[in-house]
């Protein structure tokens, strides 16, 4: 079985096979390199082999071709004379006549048999490569080339055997010095690595070293960014970012559970002080007159914790969304009759029929935070516009109350904010609703935002992807919607 690896308390890992990047990364560079030294090696003694051979070749077919020309411009003796006196260690020459006796050869050793069995056809040449040269007493190699001539209607046949075993020797010691070299190599190699990826992973380390301190009470701890221009920068400036984000959301959290705290307090020590009340009161009277306030204190705690666990919900992408056609328009009227009916204002309309795709209880629940923030706001008129755009289907809501400042517009939409902070948290709710809506907009892909009217009234725009436009026909009666956008 296995051995099973274990954490230390500083976090690293230990483990009976466990190798760190930096020995995998050396082990690696230095497999790499053997296996390239390996095939680059076999390669440049293959290429240095042919060249030499092709050399030898080349000078042997040289050789032979001015001997054959001496030969057919002189006699057999001048040809004879010619390779004796041009004759030179290492390399052996032979005119043999069509009996295959040694007409002639430029060293006594080679006069009396012929070096080759080879015999071209006049014109043709041929070649081989031989260990030795028994009939003269030679264990070199050697490489034989035959050229086949006629001279005065007689055939010879010229051979010249050249020694290959400087250049065999040349190759088998530069084979040696790659052999001895490479362990020499591999160990500078390793040893480069070693160093590099050791320097490289020491930056990590102390990245590392720096967020394993961090914890939920040090936050703002943040690592060093070393200025390398490179990946561990790059890797440093993104731990400081995820860090910031992290102590953003631990703010935002705490803030949250402090708000809702307090939200929560007020109605809980109104029950409280109710109970203890109405307890203290044998005859009962007092319960009578204290339900209607305890009930209304329950209906608030009873909101608010709904409130939030909308709210939750739609952080945490949890939030139900049914995805069905819906009539946009009577939504939106649905809520300005709900308006009409408890506003002390003046509520106007003006609608058009647009069918989209989403959830129409939840749509009706953004319309309707919207229209109470409107009411509590408003001065003497609210007015709600359904129009469509190339943006899709929006809705206006205006009241002539005094605009959200610019500043604040994107702040109005986060959790339990208030931008008139001396108006009481019953008139003024709890500070949910808009966040409440931003959220359910997140989940329907549109948006909602805070803006300024024409007419520098306090406005909200509410965007939704528009599914088809309805068109009433010639002769047709008036939706409700439509009824309520003409009055």
């Amino acid at each position: 079985m296995d051995k099973l690896t274990s954490t230390t308390p500083s976090g690293r890992y230990r483990g009976r096979a466990s190798w760190g990047l930096r020995k995998r990364s050396t082990a690696a560079a230095v497999a790499v390199v053997a296996v390239a030294l390996l095939v680059g090696g076999v390669i440049w003694i293959a290429l240095l082999q042919s060249t030499l051979t092709a050399a030898i070749d080349t000078s042997s077919l040289r050789r032979a071709q001015n001997v054959i020309v001496e030969l057919a411009d002189h006699e057999l003796d001048d040809a004879a004379e010619y390779i004796r006196l041009t004759g030179y260690a290492g390399q052996y020459v032979q005119i043999i006549d069509s009996s295959g006796q040694v007409a002639a050869a430029s060293d006594p050793k080679a006069a009396q048999v012929p070096l080759t069995g080879l015999r071209p056809p006049p014109g043709q040449t041929q070649a081989q490569d031989v260990s030795s040269l028994p009939n003269i007493g030679n264990n070199d190699d050697f490489h034989v080339v035959a050229a086949g001539v006629v001279v005065a209607k007689a055939p010879y046949t010229v051979v010249v055997a050249s020694s290959v075993q400087v250049q065999s020797d040349t190759v088998v010691t530069v084979a040696w010095f790659l052999l001895a070299a490479t362990p020499l190599l591999l160990a500078i190699v390793a040893v480069s690595v070693w160093l590099l990826v050791g320097r490289s992973l020491k930056q990590v380390e102390r990245i590392r070293g720096q967020v394993a301190r961090i914890n939920a009470d040090h936050l703002d701890g943040r690592v060093d960014v070393p200025r390398t221009d490179d990946e561990l920068e790059a890797l440093a400036l993104t731990m400081n970012m995820m860090l910031e984000r992290l102590q953003a959301s631990d703010r935002e959290q705490r803030r949250f559970v402090s708000d809702a705290s307090h939200e929560l307090r007020s109605p809980l020590a109104t029950l409280s002080a109710g109970v203890e009340i109405a307890a203290a009161d044998p005859s009962g009277a007092m319960w009578t007159e204290m339900k209607d306030v305890l009930a209304g204190e329950t209906d608030r705690m009873r909101y608010l914790v709904e409130d939030l666990l909308t709210l939750a919900k739609a952080n945490d992408g949890g939030l139900a969304i049914e995805d069905a056609e819906v009539d946009l328009d009577d939504v939106v009227d649905q809520e300005i009759r709900r308006l009409r009916a408890e506003s002390r204002h003046q509520v106007s309309a003006d609608l058009t029929p647009v069918r989209i795709r989403g959830d129409a209880r939840r749509i009706g629940q953004v319309l309707r935070n919207v229209l109470d923030n409107a009411e509590r706001h408003a001065l003497s008129r609210i007015r709600v516009v359904l129009r469509t755009t190339d943006a899709g289907a929006v809705i206006t809501v205006d009241n002539d109350g005094v605009p959200v400042p610019e500043a604040e517009r994107t702040r109005i939409f986060e959790r339990f904010v208030r931008l008139d902070e001396s108006r009481s948290r019953e008139g003024g709710g709890s500070g949910l609703g808009l966040a409440i809506a931003a959220g359910i907009m997140t989940a329907h892909q549109g948006t909602i935002r805070a803006a300024e009217g024409p007419d520098g009234e306090c406005r909200f725009e509410i965007t939704f992807s528009v599914l088809e436009r309805e068109a009433p026909e010639a002769g047709a009666e008036l939706a409700p919607a439509q009824e309520a956008g003409r009055s």
